[in-house]
């Protein structure tokens, strides 16, 4: 800082403009003496086209460090966000229940699922009843269960060997159930 102060004062361009009375130097003359000498940009006092100082970091800033930038937000379910796929196949290696976290209590179904990857995750088996086994093939889809920790998937039904729910009348898409026929009178 002291030698860019020293250079500023001793610089041909600040002799210039020493001389010279600031009333007497007309603008147009100061650009002139501007674009002329390099020197001139490189002073700190007598920067160009910047009324505002450059910004300094505070003490407090100084002691508390380099800020850190944020970091990167996981993935809910990693082993389709490392494939990018939607969904996977895999194959039923246990099925089994979980008991869920403290407000709710219940059992929900879950299977221990080999996908075509060769990873091994647990997926929730949604809606009431299921006819899967060990050794059935089934699509596994992301989103977790969020009152079972460690799930993070979901076995779609109506694919491959999980059926859809049983006398389903809503949300079915969800459940892989097909519109129910309508009784014909007569």
């Amino acid at each position: 800082m002291a030698s860019a102060l020293l250079r500023s004062f001793f610089s041909p361009a600040a002799a210039l403009t020493a001389k010279l009375p600031s009333a007497s130097i007309s603008p147009i003359s100061r650009l002139q003496t501007a674009t002329a000498s390099p020197l001139l940009f490189s002073s700190p006092l007598l920067r160009a086209f910047s009324t505002t100082p450059a910004p300094q970091a505070t003490l407090n800033q100084v002691l508390r460090g380099i800020r850190k930038g944020k970091r990167a937000r996981h993935a809910v379910s990693p082993a389709l966000s490392n494939t990018h796929c939607p969904a996977l196949k895999g194959v039923c290696l246990r099925v089994g229940v979980v008991r869920p976290k403290k407000p709710n209590s219940g059992e929900r179904k879950t299977a221990r699922v080999k996908l075509s990857s060769g990873a091994v995750v647990t997926a929730y088996i949604p809606g009431e009843g299921h006819n899967i086994q060990q050794h059935s093939v089934v699509l596994v889809r992301g989103g977790r269960a969020q009152d079972c920790p460690g799930v993070r998937y979901h076995l779609v039904r109506g694919a491959l060997d999980l059926g859809g729910v049983a006398s389903r009348t809503t949300s079915r898409s969800k459940y892989g159930t097909k519109k129910p026929k309508k009784a014909t009178v007569g």
